[in-house]
């Protein structure tokens, strides 16, 4: 068991032993994560999501390594955030989308696009092969705020997106696309879609995961500048 002194001592912490790292070849990780006795309440969220955590499935957790401190909260301040010319593109590219939002997941349609984006995405990560177990522990599982955003063209499902309504912002919690679709950017697009989300419901902050400097992985984060890092507890402007 841990503690985090920022955290109500009423809230267990547990921490995980060692284990490899997903990012990092030949490194170990461990990670920090609330009880999952406690419900995930929309403040609880929001309250840890502003900490650093990040909700995966029914778990709320954050990096806590002994000899590393790469991953790095990041969120876009929509105040401040202006579409570039590109993202103006990838924008236009897909203005013939359908976007439906649900509450649930428990379709066959979005588990065989999950498949088929993991199967083909992701064949060295550790979702890898997917799974209908897997789908519904880290995809499907959700907290009374977390929305399921579908894109359709036409008929086709070629994307969903997981996302949970925080007191002060949206979390991207997940997004799987159509791996065919190349030329959409759908996973761009996605982001960008998020964020005029957050406009219209008035939200200061999409929340995006990790950001680790110089990871293939996470290059993408840094295209939606200025971007705010959570840096020694106080969240940083990064233009």
């Amino acid at each position: 068991m841990s503690s985090d002194p920022k955290i109500s001592t009423s809230i267990r912490l547990y921490r995980t032993t060692p284990h490899p790292c997903s990012y990092k070849d030949a490194q170990q990780a461990t990670t920090v994560f609330v009880d999952p006795e406690i419900e995930i309440t929309q403040a609880l969220n929001s309250k840890l999501s502003n900490l650093g955590y990040r909700r995966s499935g029914a778990h709320l957790y954050r990096p806590d390594c002994t000899y590393c401190d790469a991953c790095i909260s990041c969120r876009v301040p929509i105040s401040k955030f202006n579409a570039k010319r590109s993202q103006k593109k990838i924008f236009r590219l897909n203005e013939d989308l359908q976007v439906k939002e649900t509450s649930e997941l428990d379709c066959a349609e979005s588990f065989n696009l999950y498949c088929r984006y993991i199967n083909t995405r992701h064949q060295d990560g550790d979702m890898f092969p997917a799974t209908w177990e897997q789908y519904q522990a880290f995809i499907a599982t959700k907290t009374n705020d977390t929305r399921f955003y579908r894109f359709y063209t036409e008929t086709r499902l070629v994307a969903v997106s997981v996302t949970d309504i925080l007191q002060n912002g949206l979390s991207a919690v997940y997004t799987f696309f159509d791996p065919t679709a190349a030329k959409r950017s759908l996973g761009s697009y996605v982001i960008l879609w998020q964020i005029e989300k957050c406009r219209e419901l008035d939200l200061p902050y999409l929340y995006l995961g990790y950001w680790i400097n110089n990871c293939q992985k996470m290059n993408y984060k840094n295209k939606y500048r200025p971007i705010q890092l959570l840096i020694g507890g106080k969240w940083l402007l990064l233009k």
